[in-house]
């Protein structure tokens, strides 16, 4: 019996594509589109077969007819975005116009982007031109005399001078500076960089040392030494920076490389410009000289706070030695909060620090900004344990003179000038 529709037979089915037949090769079968319609012709009606495959009804432009399937024949590659190219070749008309805004939004935060860091990049370049072309760099080592040589590493020689240079009665009065005139030196440190860690260590201002043969920072006269020996602080006061850095160089063995020297005022508004400083003072002093009076445990110091920390002397038993400590542990302090990168990578932050202490910052006349970045981030590394921070070594005292203990300072200056690990210990 003939299962086909009535009116059909076998062999009135033309070349039946589209149906396929097992016994046809492959090449000659063609997929029609899919007919979602009912699944048989109506009662009485043939299907309308001819020798070729039939046309597609009419549907309206790039979009699927009634009846048909969406994902055939529209260009749309899987996985592709509802409403975008495939790799069909045609244009969806119904593309989603998310799809093109996105790249344009992206494009867009890009430019932004690059115009921010373009900027930020000019006003830090701009703050570092201006900040480096203000340093005073008033002290010329090349007159010092009879230098040692040079060794590996850096070594800066810190001063902290009592300088009251643009403080006005009212700032003196309130920084308990008092009014002398000319400036001493407050403080002083070696500080040394190398491959094995900073080391900062303190030189007692009433240090023995000898005064060499010098030549006069402002005459040019050569005075010749006579092995006069005197409190370290007074080659400062006769003949400047030059003379102290001759007198360390001489007494050390050391050669210095970078000075750097801050007075009252400047050390005060850096430390206000960095917001101030936290400290942790294990016991309780005050000091009518300094204006200290701290009481025990953490606290953040402002800038009158600072100065009378470091100044202060007679509070203690140890007098300088333990003073030394002092500026050395709040020093530190200082650098490892002004070395961040909130502060030296923000323009915002780092011009006003730097406008803080150029005022009365001098340094050597071959001392660059960069220098003094590099001394700060050195000092930074002292608080975070990456180095050694100590008294130079001292053997006894001479007519009230901090003697220092020779063998000791020997062995010292020699692992610094071969950057080694410093293994001698200090007071």
């Amino acid at each position: 019996m003939n299962d086909w529709p009535q009116g059909w037979s076998e062999n009135s089915r033309g070349d039946r594509y589209g149906r396929g037949s097992a016994g046809e090769p492959e090449s000659a079968r063609v997929m029609r589109q899919v007919r979602r319609e009912p699944s048989g012709p109506t009662p009485g009606q043939a299907p309308q077969y001819g020798g070729s495959v039939p046309r597609q009804p009419s549907s309206p432009p790039y979009g699927p007819g009634p009846g048909y399937d969406s994902d055939y024949n529209t260009g749309q590659v899987y996985g592709a975005p509802q409403g975008g190219r495939g790799g069909g070749g045609h244009d969806d008309g119904g593309y989603d116009g998310g799809y093109r805004q996105a790249p344009y939004r992206g494009r867009r935060v890009k430019r932004t982007a690059v115009t921010v860091a373009v900027a930020l990049l000019v006003v830090t370049a701009g703050t570092y031109f201006w900040a480096d072309s203000k340093l005073r760099e008033e002290v010329d080592l090349s007159i010092v005399v009879d230098r040692p040589e040079e060794g590996d590493g850096t070594n800066y020689l810190i001063v902290g001078s009592d300088s009251r240079e643009g403080m006005s009665d009212e700032d003196k009065k309130r920084l308990h500076t008092g009014s002398a005139e000319g400036k001493r030196t407050d403080s002083m440190m070696i500080l040394h960089t190398g491959s094995n860690g900073p080391t900062l260590i303190s030189l007692p201002r009433d240090s023995d040392v000898e005064i060499p043969s010098f030549k006069g920072s402002d005459s040019g006269k050569f005075y010749e030494g006579t092995g006069r020996r005197v409190k370290l602080n007074a080659a400062y006061a006769e003949d400047g920076p030059e003379l102290l850095v001759r007198t360390v160089e001489h007494n050390t063995g050391l050669r210095i490389d970078h000075y750097v020297e801050i007075g009252f005022a400047g050390f005060a508004n850096i430390v206000d410009a960095v917001g101030g400083v936290e400290m942790d003072i294990p016991k309780a002093f005050k000091d009518e000289k300094s204006g200290a009076d701290f009481e025990a445990g953490k606290q953040t110091l402002n800038g009158e706070e600072a100065l009378a920390f470091v100044r202060t002397r007679y509070a203690f038993a140890g007098s300088d030695l333990d003073r030394t400590k002092n500026q050395q542990k709040f020093l530190s302090a200082l650098a490892n909060q002004a070395a961040t990168p909130g502060t030296v990578l923000n323009p915002f932050r780092l011009y006003p620090t730097l406008g803080a202490g150029l005022d009365t910052l001098i340094v050597s006349e071959d001392t660059g900004l960069f220098d003094l970045a590099s001394m700060f981030w050195a000092m930074k590394g002292v608080t975070g344990g990456e180095g050694t921070s100590m008294n130079m070594p001292i053997a006894g005292t001479s007519g009230g003179n901090l003697v220092w203990d020779k063998a000791k300072v020997e062995k010292l200056v020699e692992q610094l000038n071969n950057d080694e690990r410093v293994t001698v210990k200090g007071n």
